[in-house]
């Protein structure tokens, strides 16, 4: 544990041995890492970052998700992509590497960043799940707005956000100013795709939803439906394209799997559930 950190934007590969994952309290840069062992599953593992569950890795097959949430975003790239596809990925917010790590194994031809503010975390977590190495999956260590501004134009096919600071998304990453540099970073017919938190009264997600529907021409929302009536806190899955979103049977015919079925919104939906909120930009913070 007596680690040095990763300089900010350097790729970060494992040690020569890698130590596996143990349960137990972890220091990192930005708080405490927690590592418990999935009492249901002996190849599962839960990642709590500051007191809050964060990710779950099952070591024998990187295609199970836990968190529904993830799983309704990989039903939203397979209603997009096939699986030979070449996808460039961007998946800011990093953590356990739940979602990278299964685009590695639905998307054998696929290339993979992930970004990630805490260079000890990126290191525990190589050490802990034996992930994909370069080019397959690299984790960069860096501020998820800097390292995306920094990218080449049309570099890449999709963006997934998921950062959190607690229970919110950094205000840096939610804006219009935001959403447009993301939108360069992603060739014609690409998909952006973020993850928001809400409470019941969904503000944050009425204005995300405002914004993301300023910049792309097409948008799409996914989420259960109490969390859509406003009856509890949650995840609500928000995504922007050139090209339509889940307009086919498919995807909403998916959605309903799992323990917590999930809705579609369509395009004409997501404006009218934003049409009274307001674009958030960077001098609002």
């Amino acid at each position: 544990m007596g680690r040095q950190r990763p300089p900010r934007n350097a790729v970060v590969e494992p040690d020569a041995a890698l130590s596996g994952p143990v349960a137990g309290l972890y220091p990192t840069d930005t708080g405490t890492a927690e590592l418990i062992a999935d009492g249901d599953n002996p190849n599962g593992w839960l990642l709590m970052l500051n007191g809050v569950q964060s990710s779950h890795v099952d070591l024998a097959d990187p295609l199970r998700l836990e968190f529904e949430y993830m799983r309704w975003i990989m039903a939203l790239v397979a209603d997009r992509w096939a699986p030979d596809a070449r996808l460039r990925t961007l998946s800011l917010g990093g953590a356990a590497c739940s979602m990278p790590r299964y685009l590695v194994a639905a998307y054998p031809n696929s290339r993979n960043v992930v970004v990630e503010i805490d260079g000890k975390l990126a290191a525990h977590v190589r050490d802990w799940f034996d992930l994909p190495r370069a080019p397959l999956l690299k984790i960069r260590v860096g501020e998820a707005r800097e390292v995306t501004e920094s990218l080449a134009p049309a570099s890449r096919e999709l963006i997934i956000r998921d950062v959190f600071a607690g229970a919110r998304t950094p205000h840096a990453l939610i804006t219009a100013e935001f959403t447009e540099a993301a939108r360069k970073v992603l060739i014609p017919g690409g998909v952006y795709v973020v993850n928001c938190g809400d409470s019941p009264a969904l503000a944050t997600a009425r204005r995300e939803a405002a914004t993301i529907a300023a910049a792309f021409g097409h948008t799409a929302i996914i989420a259960d439906p109490p969390m859509l009536k406003g009856r509890r806190s949650g995840n609500i899955i928000i995504a922007g394209s050139d090209l339509p979103l889940g307009d086919g049977p498919g995807l909403p015919r998916a959605l309903l799997g799992g323990a917590m079925p999930a809705q579609l919104w369509g395009d004409a939906k997501v404006r009218q559930f934003g049409q009274s909120a307001l674009v958030l930009h960077d001098a609002g913070a």
